[in-house]
Formats: structure tokens, C-alpha cells, sequence
């Protein structure tokens, strides 16, 4: 590549194939046999520079303490753009912590732009895959800078070949003659030296096999122009920290900054368990990967999925624990999604779920919802003398019953939270179904209802109203006024009872 890029006048260059028999011949190359045909072997290539970005960790730098002789390693994270093998990240580091990989990341981002895509394999830094399923941090600089992150399948080094590649080069390259760093500073001065002499100077052979191209020849970075669009999103613990004036030795303790709400997404584990600052927020596992919107401040924290609210809770956090959240990328806050305060007649909130039995403790006492709500989660409004059960997703009005708490104590029950607006009953009849006994007579609400000899033993279904009752039957619907207001219990029909064998 060499000779072709400078060729020398009279001198023939010998052909690729002459050129490595003289090399094994001197011992200088190393045959290696193939254990698959090279045709098995599918190669993938980028069309252009800046749609994937290979990532990965390697080791080998060597530091050590001038003055004790200690020796210890160094990692370097890297990256190479799939298109043209340029190098855009090569950045020394002591220890491949999750906020050092992020870190020269999030440079990289700011000196070259977002590429389309980035692929790494499965380490902690750049995934929870294998953990608990949450949102790390490289994660969570993908998602809100639009790059879609890919991953490689387990003990699969291939499918990021690229940048293992580049680590096959920089290693006897770079790495058998480095020596020691006496700091990360003097590591990072010698690679980033080298780099630029891969980048410009130095010619890759899988570009082109018969004309010498530099991976700079063939990389491009986004245009500015494009990057003014659309500014580049880096959490607050990763942005250079100008300088401030150091503490006066008049500051006996440092004052704590009063902070307004701030507003955050986390995506929904698998457990659907989540945890903000060590407050924890059940969704249940039926939401795992959802993304879920946190509106905090220190008294209320509401959730919303797709812009509708699902759960409102007192909060426990102070004021220091929203420096931590807005440090870490969480943002200042619009309006709640309900009002901040209890209102001033006293009417609050509270989530409960209903027992088997169909009860609820309140307070310290147990209320009776109703026994078909039994196992289910519904709100429950605290309105003067009344209860008011309603569902949680429509604020469908589904039972009523007296207020056993004294006045004045609803707000310190558990997990009160302000009102939103008032459950209404709904208007669409309870659909049930019963079965017809020996002698063909259905029960609803404890009224009776005769169907004939002709249907014993058949399911029906039955629409309840307050004043009717439908009951479908013979693709025809039969329609019998309530005699009772006894309300809906159960909504299945009882099953057959098992007769029992006769020996």
C-alpha cells in the first residue's frame, strides 16, 4: 500500500500473492488455517460515515507510580465508525466505570455529531439486559439523542468486528512497544498520537484491496449547520463544570438550594418495581417497558405513561435528593398533572386494593366495597360524609358507601393524594351470565327469574339495570322488570356442582 501511494521511479510492486510468500518464507507471517470457507462468512458494511458506530473496552495500558513503583491497568474505550474504520473515540481511562464510558461518549457526540445507530456488546456499562431490565445511562443518552443502540448476542465478539479489529491493530501496534505511562495524561498524549496516524496516514486494506484509502478519505462527521438543529442532550453530570468561586472560610455549612419540581422518564423494569432515590413505586409487571414520566417535588410525585397520570403518591424526597435527580438529567417541571394542594373542604384520594371479601382498610378500620370488586385496585374519594369507589383508568363511579372516618383525619391516611375530577356512575348495564337450575329459574340480585323446564342447566347472559333485566336467550332477548336493589355480586355463573361417585 505503501509503495502504491508513494511509487518509486524503476521499481516494480511485486504482486499481493509474491509478497506473502517472501513474508512466510522470512517468518514474518504466520498462516493461519480457516476452520470455515471465507464464502460462509456474511460481511456487512455501512453505505455511509456516521449511521453506526462500533463501541467496545480493551486493556493493556499500563500505568505506574513514580514514586512507589506501583503498576496498575488502564482501559481504553473506543470506537470506530462502520463505513470508512475511522477512530472517533479513543479515550484512556482508569477504571471502565459507566460514567467514564459515558463520558467519552457523550465527547464524541459533541466533536463528530449522533450517528444513526451504535452497536456494543453486553458489558454493564452499556446495558441492564441481563439484569433487572432498566434504563443505564449510555441507554438513556441513546434514547434521547435518537440512536438506536443495538447489542450482540452473548460471547459473540464477531458481530462487532470492526472495532475488534481495530483492537487487533492497536495492540501490536501501539501496545508491545508502548512501556509504562507514568499518568493517564502521558497514556492519553502517546494514543491520541497514534490515532491520528491511523486516521490520515496509514492505509486500510478492507476499503479498498488495490488502492490505498485512509479511514479519513472516507469519513465524514455531521455537518454543523445540521447539528445547530438539533442541539446534542448530555445529562448535567456529564457537561464541563465552569469554574466557581471556591467556599469563603465564612461558610460554616453549606446552604441547600430550595429546588423547584423536576420531571424525569424511567422505563418500567421487569419486575415492575421502580425506585426514585429510595422511594419505591409499584406498576407491576404487566407495564414492564413502558416509559413512565415522573413529575416530583417534595410533596407529591405523579406518574403518567403517554401523557395520561396512573399513580399519585406522597413524596419522600427532600431538596437534596432533587440536586441529586436534576444533576443526573431530570429537568424542571411544568404544572402537575393535578392540583398541588388538598382542597380546602378536606375531599382527598387514596388507591387501595379490594380484598376477597371485599373490603378495604382505611384508616384502621375495614370498609366494605363490595364483594365483586374483590382482588382489584380502585381509587377510593373521601368526600364528606360518603366513600366513593371509583375505577382508576375511566373514574367510573362503582359503589358508594358511609364515610367511617372522623373528620378531619383524611389526609394523614396512607398514600392520600389531592382529587381529580368527580367519578361519575356509569350509564351501560352490568353484563352477568347465570346458569338455569333443575327446574330452569335464574337468580339475579336475588330475584328470581323463571326461564322453563326447556333450559335447565344452560348459561345465560343477563344486562342488569336499575330497572331491568335483559336476558338473551334463543337468539332473543327477554326483558323483566327489577322487583329488587339488591346490586350485582357476581358477574360469572356459579359452577356445576361435582356429584360424587358411587362405589
Amino acid at each position: 500500500m505503501e509503495l502504491l501511494r508513494r511509487p518509486v521511479p524503476g521499481l516494480v510492486v511485486p504482486a499481493e500473492r509474491t509478497i506473502d510468500r517472501i513474508l512466510i518464507r522470512q517468518g514474518l507471517l504466520r498462516a493461519r488455517p480457516r476452520k470455515r470457507p471465507k464464502s460462509s462468512f456474511v460481511r456487512f458494511e455501512r453505505p455511509g460515515p456516521m449511521q453506526l458506530w462500533g463501541i467496545d473496552i480493551v486493556g493493556g495500558i499500563e500505568l505506574v507510580n513514580p514514586i512507589t513503583g506501583e503498576i496498575r491497568d488502564a482501559k481504553l474505550v473506543t470506537g470506530v465508525d462502520d463505513h470508512s474504520r475511522y477512530c472517533v473515540m479513543a479515550k484512556v481511562v482508569e477504571r471502565a466505570t459507566s460514567r467514564a464510558v459515558c463520558l467519552a461518549f457523550a465527547q464524541a457526540l459533541a466533536r463528530f455529531g449522533a450517528p444513526d445507530e451504535v452497536i456494543t456488546d453486553n458489558g454493564k456499562q452499556f446495558t441492564d439486559r441481563f439484569g433487572k431490565g432498566a434504563e443505564v445511562l449510555f441507554d438513556r443518552i441513546c434514547r434521547r439523542n435518537g440512536i438506536h443502540h443495538l447489542l450482540t448476542a452473548p460471547s459473540s465478539p464477531n458481530q462487532n468486528g470492526k472495532v475488534e479489529r481495530f483492537h487487533g491493530t492497536f495492540r501490536p501496534d501501539f501496545l508491545d512497544d508502548a512501556g509504562l505511562f507514568a499518568s493517564v495524561a502521558a497514556a492519553q498524549a502517546a494514543v491520541d498520537v497514534w490515532v491520528e496516524h491511523y486516521n490520515t496516514d496509514r492505509p486500510h486494506q478492507a476499503l479498498d484491496q488495490r488502492l490505498p484509502v485512509t479511514p479519513a478519505q472516507r469519513f465524514a462527521p455531521t455537518a454543523a449547520a445540521e447539528r445547530e438543529l438539533v442541539g446534542l442532550w448530555l445529562p448535567p453530570a456529564l457537561e464541563p463544570v465552569t469554574g466557581s468561586p471556591a467556599p469563603t472560610a465564612a461558610s460554616s455549612s453549606p446552604a441547600v438550594e430550595t429546588l423547584e419540581a423536576v420531571e424525569l422518564e424511567k422505563v418500567v423494569p421487569a419486575a415492575g418495581n421502580m425506585a426514585l432515590c429510595g422511594q419505591q413505586f409499584w406498576l407491576g409487571p404487566a407495564r414492564a417497558g413502558q416509559l413512565v414520566s415522573f413529575w416530583v417535588d417534595c410533596n407529591w410525585v405523579h406518574l403518567s405513561i403517554g401523557g395520561t397520570r396512573i399513580k399519585t403518591v406522597r413524596s419522600h424526597l427532600t431538596v437534596i435528593d432533587l440536586a441529586h435527580l436534576r444533576a443526573v438529567g431530570a429537568r424542571p417541571a411544568g404544572p402537575p398533572p393535578l392540583p398541588g394542594t388538598v382542597d380546602a373542604d378536606g375531599v382527598v384520594e387514596v388507591e387501595r386494593v379490594v380484598s376477597r371479601g371485599g373490603t378495604v382498610q382505611l384508616g384502621g378500620r375495614v370498609v366494605l366495597a363490595a364483594e365483586i370488586l374483590g382482588g382489584r385496585q380502585v381509587g377510593v374519594r373521601i368526600e364528606g360524609a360518603m366513600l366513593l369507589f371509583f375505577d382508576l383508568d375511566t373514574r367510573e363511579l362503582l359503589r358508594t358507601r358511609p364515610n367511617p372516618i372522623p373528620p378531619g383525619k383524611a389526609k394523614y391516611l396512607r398514600g392520600v393524594r389531592p382529587t381529580g375530577p368527580p367519578p361519575r356512575p356509569s350509564v351501560e348495564p352490568i353484563t352477568v351470565q347465570r346458569r338455569a337450575s333443575n327446574t330452569g329459574v335464574i337468580m339475579v340480585c336475588l330475584q328470581k327469574v323463571a326461564l322453563g323446564r326447556t333450559h335447565q342447566h344452560q348459561t345465560v347472559t343477563v344486562h342488569v339495570s336499575d330497572t331491568t333485566l335483559a336476558i338473551e336467550l334463543d337468539g332473543e332477548t327477554r326483558v323483566v322488570r327489577r322487583t329488587t336493589t339488591v346490586p350485582v355480586r357476581n358477574i360469572k355463573a356459579d359452577r356445576p356442582r361435582a356429584v360424587p361417585s358411587v362405589s
